[in-house]
This record gives structure tokens, sequence and C-alpha cells, in this order.
């Protein structure tokens, strides 16, 4: 992970509240052109990573996107990066993300893409800029959405209570692919609520973070303390407007 600072300025990010691309009902965000972040776990028969790593490692990959030098505005020589332009067009609609899985030559021919890999303890997640809702690359189009099914052989470490954590729903019942794509939002309104400091101290620690599901009186508490929750928009899997993920960083609690 480089631990380069973040090029200035930052790139404005769309309000958490208000016209949000997580409001279920009708904004102007629909009007906008929509595009889609794709993710792919790379995901063999014979290995595959623990559900948790998985999780960590699309939100990690998430942050890593969206503060990469590419993904900015324009830098001190004032150049734009070339995933500039479709990084906004993306926030300016709704915030749509998407798993599919590869392995063998098909994670060989999507690793060619522009884009970035992500490893965790085990897991290998490649993140790449949006693409059109209806016009993704040929290598990803064929990859396979469902079948992502991931368990934890062990129970996942307790998160470090000093450190992010995005805390996921104990009531809401998603498949792992599904799940990646919801801790990414949870790490993606994190990030949108930090202020340019912390936001690069969190890139420059290479992005810790913890994924838990905390029992029902703790994630009652979580979604009443002023935290971002993730509210889904209803495309895949879960009813619109569930509360799926409450983004816990230091720097956001009250």
């Amino acid at each position: 992970m480089s631990s380069d600072s973040i090029p200035e300025p930052l790139p404005a990010a769309p309000e958490a509240s208000g016209d949000s691309p997580f409001r279920t009902e009708p904004t102007a965000r629909d009007e906008a052109p929509q595009f889609v972040l794709p993710l792919v776990v790379h995901l063999e028969k014979t290995d595959p990573p623990a559900r948790n790593d998985a999780l960590v490692t699309a939100a990690r990959a998430v942050l890593t996107i969206l503060s990469d030098p590419r993904s900015l505005g324009e830098d001190e020589g004032g150049a734009e990066g070339e995933w500039a332009q479709v990084m906004r067009d993306w926030q300016d609609a709704r915030i749509r993300k998407v798993v599919r899985r590869a392995r063998g030559s098909e994670w060989r021919k999507a690793s060619v893409l522009p884009g970035i890999t992500v490893t965790g303890e085990h897991a290998e997640v490649r993140v790449f800029p949006p693409v059109p809702l209806d016009g993704w690359p040929k290598e990803l189009a064929k990859l396979q959405v469902s079948g992502t099914d991931l368990d934890d052989p062990e129970p996942p470490a307790a998160p470090d209570p000093a450190g992010p954590v995005l805390w996921m729903s104990p009531d809401v019942d998603m498949s792992a692919g599904k799940a990646m794509a919801q801790a990414g939002h949870g790490a993606q309104l994190a990030w949108w609520e930090l202020s340019d400091t912390e936001r690069k101290a969190w890139r420059e620690a290479g992005f810790p973070l913890s994924v838990a599901t905390p029992d029902a009186a703790r994630w009652r508490e979580l979604t009443a303390g002023g935290l971002p929750v993730v509210r889904d928009a209803g495309f895949t899997e879960i009813a619109p407007g569930s509360c799926t993920v409450v983004a816990d960083h230091p720097a956001l609690r009250r």
C-alpha cells in the first residue's frame, strides 16, 4: 500500500443526507446517467477466502479507489486524474456496486484491465473505475454474480474498539457478494464524512478497519447513535430501505 499523500484538492463528496445516493425514494440522482463500480473477488474452488476477510478487503478496495490520484481532481500540476470524470459521474448518480467472482483465467483476464487489486489476509479483490450500468467490459460482464458463498471457518476476531468498524446488520441475511458491496457502501459513507486531514491519515495507515456483526441491542444503539447508516435501495436481494451497515470511525463518534 502506497503511503503517498492525497493530492489536493479532494473532490467534492455527495452529501450523506438530503439528496443521498442511498435514499430509496426517487431523487434527482435518478435523472443522471447511471454507473456501477465493479469489484471482482478472486474465488478459487479449492482455496476460497474467509467471508469476513473478503468483506474487509472489499471495503478497503473501495476506499483505495476513492483516494487514488487517478480518481481525484486536478493535482498540483493542473492535470486531472484519468478516472476523475467517471468517478464524479458515478457519485452524482445512485451509488451502485456489484461484486462478481473470478477464478483461473477469468481472474487473470480481469487483472489486465485498468483497476486496483487489494489484498487482505487471504482475500484478493480488484476494483475497477465505474462503468455505465449497461456498458460492462466483456471480460467483466461474463463473470458470475451469484455463487459468491463464503463462510468463516473460525469466528472473526473481535473488532478493535479504537479503530474504524463497519457494523453489519444482524437482521438482514445477505450473500457474501451483497455483503461485500454493502461493506463498501459503509466505508464510502465514512470517507465522505471525514475531513481532508482525517482521510489522509486513514489512507497513510493503509485503511485499517474491522467488519463485525453486533447483537440486536447493540445494533439498535448504533443505528440511533448519529453515525452514517447505509439504507439499501433494494435493487437486489433485500427490501428497499433496509439498514445494512453502520460506519463507525473514531473521528465520527460523538
